[in-house]
């Protein structure tokens, strides 16, 4: 009899150290899981504090504590795996004494043994969902940090942080992202030609997907109808006909261009319903004010261009009107506050200037910018 019960015990020892063995094994898989995901949000959070991004301190303390958990959970499932499969051992070793203390002593071993097949299936089953939320949690994480970094994508191509270097030009420009997940606002500065620079800002209606998509292909088409007609009036009323659509009477663009033509030393400029552009020009600050409609209105809306001599030093300034809608209780920062600061500090950098008007705008302001800013100087050198 006492054979058949350390037998019986062995036997019930070897299938319950098995049993948390296979739970072991799950364990330090989604243990290794766990600290692969921390490397991966390791190095993101390190490229972002490269780029001078928030480290999240709080999300990596949570991912401490998980990778903490799965460490200690596998470590005590290992513990149970090689504890039970002592007891088989020994219980195999006792068959063959004839001590019947130790043959009880095991018999009572062999209660939580038995017990331990009914609660290994229950624990098994337990932790294949939390690898399951883990992994749901993980894909979840992953949308989300692709949300996040398709309207930083969208932006750069909208409104670049940095923009090339054009002989006897220097350029600076500004962008802050409003309250909105995809941005509405572009800016853009080229060469049409051999001494000939555009500079383009403007601004889509409305928020969100498809006012990003109008902008992007606003921006780009932009370049194509400047290298086509040396007008910009002319480029401005091809891509107003190419981007009407009467069934989107919700959406349209407001728009400026300017030509800086070195050769023949003039800024023609064209704009669509934008917001004053301002030009310091021989120690005057110039108004460069509307010369049509909105785009999208009308498919026949008709633009026309002004023309100005462009000497070495003159500065134009654009921007959209998230700058000048800046707001102090009733009152708005506007656009003669943009001519303000360009007549008194009209010889700063041109990227120094377009901060100063983002910093005035910020300290005017009694709550945060909500909406979108673009700011966008150059100077002739």
């Amino acid at each position: 009899m006492q054979e058949i019960i350390l037998g019986i015990t062995a036997a019930l020892c070897f299938v319950a150290s098995f049993s948390w063995g296979r739970i072991a094994r799950y364990r330090w898989r989604f243990y290794q899981q766990v600290r692969a995901a921390m490397a991966n949000r390791r190095a993101e959070e390190t490229s972002d504090a490269a780029l001078g991004g928030d480290g999240g301190d709080g999300d990596d303390e949570e991912a401490h504590a998980a990778e903490a958990l799965a460490r200690s959970s596998f470590l005590r499932d290992l513990h149970a795996a090689s504890l039970y499969l002592l007891l088989a051992v020994i219980a195999l070793f006792l068959v063959t004494t004839d001590t019947e203390f130790w043959t009880v002593l095991m018999l009572v071993v062999g209660v939580p043994a038995a017990l331990t097949m009914m609660w290994g299936r229950k624990s098994g089953s337990e932790f294949r969902m939390a690898r399951e939320r883990f992994d749901i949690e993980r894909r979840a994480q992953e949308a989300l940090a692709q949300e996040e970094l398709a309207p930083r994508a969208w932006a750069g191509r909208l409104a670049p942080e940095g923009l090339a270097g054009f002989e006897g030009f220097a350029v600076g420009q500004v962008y802050l992202a409003g309250s909105g997940l995809m941005a509405g606002d572009f800016f853009d500065v080229f060469e049409v030609a051999p001494g000939r620079l555009a500079a383009v800002i403007g601004d889509v209606a409305g928020k969100g997907i498809e006012s990003s998509i109008t902008a992007f292909q606003a921006k780009y088409l932009m370049r194509v109808f400047l290298r086509q007609f040396r007008d910009p009036a002319q480029a401005v009323e091809e891509l107003n006909r190419q981007m009407f659509n009467a069934e989107r009477t919700e959406e349209f663009i407001s728009l400026v261009v300017l030509i800086f033509d070195t050769a023949a030393g003039t800024l023609r400029y064209a704009s669509a319903g934008h917001p004053t552009a301002w030009l310091w020009h021989q120690r005057e600050v110039l108004p460069l004010n509307a010369t049509g409609p909105l785009l999208m209105l009308e498919a026949a809306s008709g633009y026309f261009s002004r023309e100005i001599p462009l000497m070495r030093g003159d500065m134009a300034v654009l921007y959209t009107d998230g700058l000048i809608e800046a707001r102090r209780g009733g009152d708005q920062f506007g656009e003669e506050a943009v001519a303000m600061l360009l007549r008194r500090e009209p010889l700063l950098d041109p990227g120094e200037l377009c901060r100063h008007l983002l910093e005035a705008a910020r300290d005017f302001s009694d709550s945060p910018l909500g909406d979108d800013v673009a700011i966008l100087a150059v100077r002739r050198t």
